[in-house]
């Protein structure tokens, strides 16, 4: 069972992002081989937390050693070999997955660009960031292709826009 543990403060908008949030994280496990942590013994959960520009400038410093806020920050729990056997691997049948911070000027700097939603983009950041979280990434090309092509997929099941979609 997937469990979401959000939290947000000032500038984020009052809005149900715990809804909001559940939908894109179980889209995004429910297209990788990890589909199983939706319907397994452990509870699985995932913290997201929606923070301003400022906090997440000082976690990308500290942990990326980037000097900037960036969209979307993730920091796993578990290594992505032991995913396949995580119910087995907790003690307690809980399992933390990781964290997911977005900041929210960026956020909204990239909606306005795109011509979307807040809420949509930032659904589109918790889906990349939970796949961040399932070991994807997107350094070279090929892993990018994939991870992409998952995000096409969770997003289109939750009728959003491909956001890689190049328009002329």
């Amino acid at each position: 069972m997937l469990e979401i543990a959000l939290s947000s403060d000032a500038p984020w908008p009052e809005q149900d992002w715990d809804a909001l949030a559940l939908r894109a994280a179980t889209a995004a496990i429910e297209r990788t081989p990890h589909g199983e942590l939706l319907t397994g013994a452990a509870s699985v959960e995932i913290s997201i937390r929606l923070a301003s520009d400022d906090e997440v400038h000082t976690l990308n410093k500290q942990y990326r050693q980037k000097d900037k806020p960036t969209n979307v920050l993730s920091f796993p729990m578990v290594q992505p070999d032991l995913l396949a056997t995580i119910s087995q691997n907790s003690d307690d049948g809980e399992v933390l997955l990781g964290d997911i911070i977005l900041a929210h000027g960026v956020c909204v700097a990239e909606a306005t660009e795109r011509g979307i939603s807040v809420e949509d983009h930032a659904m589109h950041l918790m889906v990349h960031g939970t796949l961040h979280l399932l070991g994807y990434d997107h350094i070279d090309d090929d892993e990018a292709e994939g991870m992409e092509q998952i995000e096409r997929d969770a997003l289109a099941a939750l009728g959003l826009h491909d956001p890689y979609l190049i328009t002329p």
